[in-house]
């Protein structure tokens, strides 16, 4: 209104003012706003690096670069510069009961496991075997070959225990994989309890179809793998940023190895002996035994 006098009327911008009754130094306030652009370069850069992550993964990931940001202008920002990730609609599901499984309260009490396929460039299939803890969301050991088999299985779990401490219980479907005679003896000579789903059911493995869903989303459906010894590199790459990078919500933003080495300090510092030991925290990079798929190729 002011500068409508003003232009309008030569009127002086103090009579301008007075009219439209608006203080003049709201007048001439000129904004000194960064408009963002630095952040933006950042959040875009972030969001080309994880196209599945969304606003508040991204928010994690700006903090630990030393950026101190509100979640709300990271989202902001986020919708301005269209990185919303696209969401298919599910489908409606039928209300049928569902038993809810009672939650680990320590690492090690209940793993699940299951198996993911994928193809390579020549239209060749491989399956992906995939391990993940309850609590803690690490995961153990991940196996990537064009058939694994029953003994397969025993061997890839062996070696994760070894490196991670035995699980209690292990949550698995009805492959023919999993119901095996040779994965059966294994488990009891270990004392680990095999716990099947009801067939049909696959929610009630709720964190191995979780976990598979973000190795989907993350790594599989990004790349084109050439051969398998490219598809091994690119999902064990993935697999180790998962386990030490990739900010869990429901660890509050921590990875899994962050998560547990403060569970570590946690039980020092009020003198508390854990029942079982916590799961090693080396990078599977690191493991000196070669996995099976990778001797094949040697």
């Amino acid at each position: 209104m002011a500068k409508h006098f003003e232009q309008d009327f030569e009127m002086s911008q103090r009579r301008a003012s007075g009219l439209a009754q608006v203080s003049r130094s709201v007048l001439r306030y000129r904004s000194k706003r960064d408009h963002d652009s630095g952040v933006r370069k950042q959040l875009n850069r972030l969001a080309t690096e994880r196209p599945r992550f969304g606003y508040r993964r991204l928010t994690v990931l700006l903090h630990r670069e030393g950026l101190t940001i509100n979640h709300k202008r990271v989202f902001r920002i986020y919708q301005e510069e269209g990185l919303a990730v696209r969401r298919k609609r599910r489908k409606r599901r039928a209300q049928a009961p569902r038993e809810r499984l009672v939650a680990a309260t320590a690492p090690n009490q209940r793993w699940s496991m299951d198996f993911i396929s994928d193809t390579l460039e020549n239209g060749r299939s491989i399956r992906v075997l995939t391990i993940v803890d309850a609590f803690s969301r690490l995961s153990p050991a991940i196996e990537i070959d064009t058939s694994i088999a029953g003994d397969r299985v025993t061997r890839v779990l062996e070696r994760a225990g070894e490196l991670h401490g035995f699980p209690e219980t292990i949550m698995v479907d009805n492959g023919p994989e999993f119901t095996s005679k040779v994965l059966d003896a294994w488990a009891h000579r270990r004392g680990i309890q095999l716990h099947f789903i009801r067939p049909g059911k696959p929610v009630e493995n709720a964190f191995a179809e979780s976990f598979n869903g973000r190795l989907r989303e993350e790594c599989l459906n990004q790349h084109v793998f050439a051969d398998l010894r490219a598809a091994d590199e690119l999902i064990r790459s993935w697999h180790a940023d998962y386990n030490h990078v990739r900010p869990h919500t429901s660890l509050g933003g921590l990875s899994p190895i962050q998560a547990l080495a403060r569970r570590r300090v946690q039980h020092a510092e009020h003198g508390d002996r854990p029942s079982k030991p916590l799961p090693k925290t080396n990078p599977p990079a690191l493991q000196s035994q070669p996995t099976d798929s990778q001797a094949n190729w040697t």
